[in-house]
Formats: C-alpha cells, sequence, structure tokens
C-alpha cells in the first residue's frame, strides 16, 4: 500500500469513528490534519481555544490505533466524569489516580495489561512512577496525550513540578507518539514545552484563540459583590456561572453573600477537606443553575459545557490565567460573557505579591510584564478582543463584541490633571497613601491633612473640580502605566518613578479613557434570550420536555446530564423532530451507542410532545 493510499485508510477510519462514535458528521478547523498526524504516528503540539475539539485530536488517534491511548490530565476531580461520557459512547476508558482504592487501582492494572481499554487517564504524578512506567513497559501503547501542556511551564500561570518528569515518556518509549495540547500559551511558553517535552521536531498546531461567542467586559470596581448580584440578577438570572476571587475567604464570603441575596451559590478551594469540595465539584456539573466560586490560584477543571458566564472579583496575574478562566464559559458555542470589576487595589495587590515572592529577580521580572499585558487589557480604550488576541500573536479587527466595542470609552489629553496628581505625591513627600493624597488634592480638609499641614500646599484643592471616583480611575491608570509607584508598607504608600519626570516637566503628553459612571444595563438572560428567537412555544416546550427526561436519566446514572446529550443536540432534536431512528442519526451529538441506549426514547418524546402541541 502507498503511503497515500495508508493516509486515505487512516483519514477514512479516523471520520467513520467521528460520525459513529461522536455523532458529528465533520471535523472541525484543524481537528483532522492533527487526527492523521498523531493516528499516523506523528508527534504533534496543539494549541486550540477550549471548546474547539481538542479532546477529539487524541481519543480519536487512540481509537483508530491499536492499543491504549494514555491521557496524562492533572484534573483528577473531572476524570470520573471523562470516563463515564465515554462509557456513554461505547469507548472502553478508566483511569488511575489517588482517589481509587488498592482493589480498583489493580482491577485497572489488570485491564490494561489483557489490552481491554482504548483511552486510560492518569495523573501525572501517577505516570512517573515506577510502578506506573513499568506497567505501561508491559502494555500495547497507541499514543501519549499530554493534556493542560502549559503546565510544564516554570514562568506559567499553572506550573506543576511533576509535569517537567514527563520527558521520561520520550526517553522511554520513543517509538510511541505524542500529543501535547493547550488552550493557553504564548510563543515562549510554546518553545517552553516543547523543549521540556521534548517535542522539538514535533509539527505545532496553532489555532485561532478567539472565542467569539464570549462576550468580555471590565467595569469599574465600587461595591464588587453588590456589581456581580447585579449583574446576575439583571443578565444571567437562573444560568450556571464560576466567580473567581483571589483568597479562599472571599470566595467563602462571596458565595454566602449570593446566597443570602437568592442565587444558589457554592465555593470550592483547596482550603475544603477534599469530600466537601468532590460534593461542591458534583453538584455544580449535575444541577442547573448554580454559580461557583472558586479561587484564582486553584484550578478548577470544568467540562461543564453551559457555563454561561466567568465573573472576576480580582484581577487575574496573567492574560493566559484570565484566557483560561473565561474560556470555561460558553464551552458549546452558545452566548457567554467574561465579566470583571477592577480596581486601583488590584494593581497595587498583584504588584505587592510580586514584590513579597521568594522568586529570583528574572521571575519578578517575568511576572511583572504578564501584569503589565492583563493592565494593558483593563485600560485599553480599543477592543479587548484585539488587544488580548495581539498578545497570543494573533492579529484581529475590532469584534464588536466587549464593552469597548458596544459603548466605545472615551480618551482625553489628561496631562494637566496627571501633572495636578503627580505634584500633589511629590508635595507630600512620597510619604502617604491614596486616601490621603486625594484628600490633598480635592481640598478635604481631615484631621489627617491638619495634623501635618497639608491644607498649605500648593497643590491642596487643585483638583477640586473632579470627583473622588474620578481621580481614582487617573490614579489607577498612572500607576497600571507606571508614572506612579506602590510602596509595599503598611500604608501602601504612593511614589513617583523615574518616567513620572518627562510628564512633571511638560516633556511628554499623557492620554486617558474618561471616567463613566457605572449605569446598570438590564437585558435578559442570554441563554433565554436564543431559545426565544430559535424556537417556538411548542419547541420550547418540547425542549423543556427532552431537558427534564435527561435529567432523570442522568440522576439515575449519576452523571452529569450533559454526559447524556448536550444543550445543542436538544436543540436540534427539536428544531428536526426526528420520526425514525434514520432521521435520529443525523442529529449532530448522535452517535451508534447513544442511538441504541436512547433513540426508542426519544422518538416516543417527541411524539408526545408532538400530540401535546396540536
Amino acid at each position: 500500500m502507498s503511503d497515500g493510499s495508508a493516509s486515505e485508510s487512516v483519514s477514512a477510519r479516523a471520520l467513520q469513528v467521528l460520525q459513529t462514535v461522536f455523532g458529528y458528521p465533520a471535523f472541525r478547523g484543524q481537528q483532522a490534519e492533527v487526527i492523521e498526524l498523531v493516528a499516523g504516528g506523528g508527534d504533534a503540539l496543539v494549541l486550540m481555544p477550549t471548546g474547539a475539539g481538542k479532546s477529539l485530536c487524541y481519543q480519536i488517534p487512540s481509537l483508530v490505533r491499536e492499543g491504549v491511548g494514555v491521557v496524562i490530565s492533572p484534573l483528577i476531580a473531572l476524570m470520573q466524569d471523562q470516563v463515564d461520557a465515554l462509557a456513554e459512547l461505547g469507548v472502553r476508558a478508566a483511569f488511575l489516580n489517588s482517589t481509587q482504592t488498592w482493589d480498583e487501582t489493580v482491577d485497572i492494572e489488570r485491564r490494561v495489561k489483557r489490552g481491554e481499554l482504548d483511552l486510560l487517564y492518569i495523573a501525572p504524578e501517577r505516570l512517573v512512577t515506577p510502578r506506573c512506567l513499568e506497567l505501561l513497559g508491559q502494555t500495547r501503547l497507541a499514543l501519549f496525550a499530554i493534556d493542560e501542556a502549559h503546565c510544564v511551564s516554570q514562568w506559567g500561570h499553572d506550573f506543576r513540578p511533576e509535569y517537567i518528569r514527563l520527558s521520561v515518556l520520550h526517553e522511554q518509549f520513543p517509538q510511541v507518539p505524542r500529543i501535547a495540547l493547550t488552550a493557553t500559551a504564548d510563543h515562549a511558553t510554546r518553545r517552553e514545552i516543547a523543549m521540556r517535552l521534548q517535542l522539538e521536531s514535533a509539527r505545532q498546531f496553532v489555532s485561532s484563540f478567539d472565542r467569539p461567542n464570549i462576550r468580555y467586559r471590565i467595569v469599574e470596581k465600587a461595591n464588587a459583590r453588590k456589581q456581580l448580584l447585579d449583574f446576575i440578577r439583571a443578565e444571567q438570572e437562573g444560568n450556571a456561572g464560576i466567580v473567581y476571587c483571589l483568597s479562599r475567604r472571599k470566595v467563602d464570603e462571596t458565595a454566602a453573600f449570593l446566597n443570602e441575596s437568592g442565587v444558589r451559590a457554592l465555593a470550592y478551594h483547596a482550603g475544603m477537606a477534599a469530600p466537601e469540595r468532590a460534593k461542591a465539584q458534583s453538584r455544580f456539573l449535575r444541577e442547573d443553575g448554580i454559580v461557583m466560586g472558586a479561587t484564582i490560584a486553584f484550578g478548577m477543571g470544568i467540562d461543564k459545557p453551559d457555563v454561561r458566564f466567568v465573573a472576576h472579583l480580582d484581577l487575574p496575574k496573567s492574560l493566559e490565567g484570565y484566557y483560561q478562566e473565561t474560556g470555561r464559559a460558553g464551552r458549546d458555542g452558545e452566548p457567554s460573557e467574561a465579566w470583571m470589576a477592577y480596581g486601583l487595589q488590584d494593581v497595587v495587590q498583584q504588584r505587592r505579591m510580586i514584590e513579597e515572592s521568594e522568586a529570583d529577580a528574572n521571575y519578578k521580572r517575568i511576572q511583572g510584564a504578564k501584569l503589565d499585558a492583563m493592565l494593558g487589557l483593563c485600560e485599553t480604550a480599543n477592543c479587548r478582543r484585539v488587544q488580548m488576541l495581539q498578545y497570543f500573536g494573533e492579529a484581529s479587527s475590532p469584534c464588536g463584541n466587549c464593552d469597548n466595542c458596544q459603548v466605545p470609552p472615551v480618551s482625553y489629553e489628561a496631562t494637566v490633571d496627571v501633572q495636578k496628581l503627580l505634584s500633589t505625591i511629590y508635595r507630600v513627600d512620597q510619604r502617604f497613601g491614596a486616601g490621603h493624597v486625594l484628600d490633598v488634592l480635592r481640598g478635604h480638609v481631615t484631621e489627617k491633612v491638619k495634623q501635618w499641614r497639608h491644607e498649605q500646599l500648593s497643590t491642596f484643592g487643585v483638583g477640586a473640580d473632579r470627583s473622588e471616583a474620578e481621580w481614582r480611575a487617573i490614579l489607577r491608570q498612572v500607576v497600571a502605566m507606571g508614572l506612579v509607584a506602590v510602596d509595599y508598607d503598611a500604608f501602601s504608600t504612593l511614589k513617583l518613578t523615574d518616567i513620572a519626570k518627562p510628564v512633571l516637566r511638560g516633556q511628554q503628553p499623557v492620554s486617558l479613557r474618561r471616567y463613566e459612571k457605572p449605569v446598570k444595563q438590564k437585558r435578559v438572560s442570554t441563554k433565554r434570550a436564543k431559545e426565544e428567537v430559535d424556537l417556538g412555544s411548542g419547541q420550547q416546550s418540547m425542549l423543556v420536555l427532552l431537558r427534564q427526561w435527561r435529567t432523570e436519566r442522568a440522576r439515575a446514572l449519576s452523571v452529569p446530564p450533559y454526559v447524556i446529550f448536550h444543550d445543542a443536540t436538544l436543540r436540534e432534536i427539536v428544531r428536526l423532530q426526528p420520526s425514525s431512528l434514520a432521521d435520529l442519526r443525523e442529529v449532530a451529538g448522535v452517535g451508534e451507542k447513544k442511538l441504541e441506549t436512547y433513540g426508542a426514547e426519544i422518538l416516543r418524546l417527541v411524539a408526545d410532545a408532538q400530540q401535546m402541541a396540536d
């Protein structure tokens, strides 16, 4: 057989698996190229945004090739759901991690040796043990898939030390193809992944980082929890969402506040006992309309496709972290929101964390540059999506689906205002924090102002024409620009930097975003709005009936509802209203195993709904 014929044979088998097992008619984007390469024995480094179908890039080659596909994943809490979802498709899958008993582990190992599995999920710390490596050495291996490959980067937002040791795969199993996958990696991180995993010669596939269904919005932080509640009530009532906070305490307090306000919310962070955390995640995945609070520092792996919003009450440390966390919204491709409340204290807090860390100067420099890029996204007056994609090396045009595109901010020539602020910081001897500086600037006679006789300064009251909120917005922007530094003492003292001197002397103009008082916007939930546009009343009733059936089925099997069918599949059933198994086979997401398991029930439900509508 020629190489061309072999390639065609691999492609044909891969497409057949896609259609019969997973129930999708055709590959998307670069999936077909990646799958053909890996199924043919090649190595690949794949960058695809969340929701673009990365998992198919290793699942299908594992089913096409002989042997078991080994998937290395740090998301232990998700492995059970991933295995359950594959079982629903008729795929023989299992996992090995620290949550299992000894007997369960031994049973899985026996199944691996006997060649009874198509896919095996392993936590990285388990994989590098002598026992596991010995097991793999006795097994026919289809491939190694290294998921969340950015975890190998020591400069990344989610570094896992055990990932460094995964170079052992190439050393001990040089003939087994490897595929490393991530949704977040800039050029430097890509190079580091290739170097540390010995994938320098692997073909790289870089898809667009754009998630056009996500609307990005960053608001001025005033009362962040109240702002969050207003956002949920006005736009996301009854929808599933994730709220990220910097500390465990803030996660707990935010979840309590939302519950008291009538929003069902849970907390999830490393300070909780493992069973309590597992219970919270299980409820979030299996129940509709729950809001999950989580720490930024403790990554929560989420496979839930219908997360309608991701909110940040604290500034992420990097654009990589922000992109990955917001990417957990809208995995099903439906309209979703990335909402963040951002203020001066966020900048101060993140800079302090970098300065006070015990890391070396090079690490601090890199983290400082990552924070600057994050601040650039927050402060830009241009399209946020363009700014973010540019960071990942991708050119784009204004999206029309971020706050800056929909309500363009006004920039103004702010040199005089900035000079007033810088002069006031200088006049108080660079020994005070923001509150006192703004009191002097705005002409407020407080006890501290009188104590230090600062009402006698030439800059006292020169900023009385602007509100405190306006001056805080100006101060936040000049701190983000690096004109003012915040000392990391108990008072967060403001100090001028060297680059402030040309501005003070009038040698360098400064343009800033004009402060706009927050306006409470009201509109219907993105999820409900789409359904009302797409579906008539009879169709909506059928969708409700199908969802109820799906919930009952999922509860009986102890799996999340999306493991049975995604919302998109249910909506397509409603639109097509199939009357036979052949019709139902045409619905995306209905493979042969699901057709056999659920086909008759779905056809009966569709017929019942049609009768009720008549």
